[in-house]
């Protein structure tokens, strides 16, 4: 259950600090640092949010606008998503995730992908199983991971590969 005192707010440069201990953290054997800098040096195309509890940084969240080769259709790419390791399983992540939510369908877009575990992500209706190629081949073990939404009850999902903006076009972030 989310704690009242969370407040989802837009990402500011005065967090990049806060984010770099925060993902550290919550993902020990992974550097995401790096995606994460990048992600908030990027001018326009990244919704990036942070839920803030009691002044601190709790958890974040960023959406990367994205195309679908062939169609013209709004999507966005989910990720990095993570809460402090001490404050996980409070619904911060589902929070956010949420709030997110509302921002892309305000802006237009449609489709939503992610690339994670399909046990959490689940919950908010993305699968795998759809016609949208990632911007890479993904090994086989990656494949149910790779997932889509469509946040518009009235649209069907496209079919193409999503192109990503430079900030995703390392092959690295695609493999384990």
């Amino acid at each position: 259950m989310t704690d009242a005192t969370i407040a989802i707010r837009p990402t500011t440069p005065a967090d990049v600090p806060a984010l770099e201990a925060l993902y550290a953290a919550a993902f020990p054997d992974e550097d995401l640092v790096p995606l994460v800098r990048a992600l908030m040096a990027e001018p326009d195309g990244v919704i990036s949010l942070v839920a803030e509890e009691s002044g601190a940084v709790a958890g974040h969240l960023a959406f990367t606008m994205c195309d679908v080769e062939g169609q013209d259709v709004r999507a966005a790419l989910l990720g990095p998503l993570c809460a402090a390791p001490d404050r996980q399983g409070r619904g911060i992540g589902s929070t956010l995730v949420k709030a997110g939510f509302e921002r892309l369908r305000a802006g237009g877009v449609t489709t939503v992908l992610v690339l994670g575990d399909p046990a959490y992500y689940g919950r908010f209706g993305f699968a795998a199983g759809h016609a949208i190629d990632a911007p890479y081949d993904l090994p086989p073990d990656y494949v149910a991971g790779w997932q889509a939404l469509s946040i518009d009850a009235g649209k069907t999902l496209p079919q193409g590969r999503l192109t990503v903006p430079p900030v995703w076009q390392l092959e690295a972030l695609w493999l384990p």
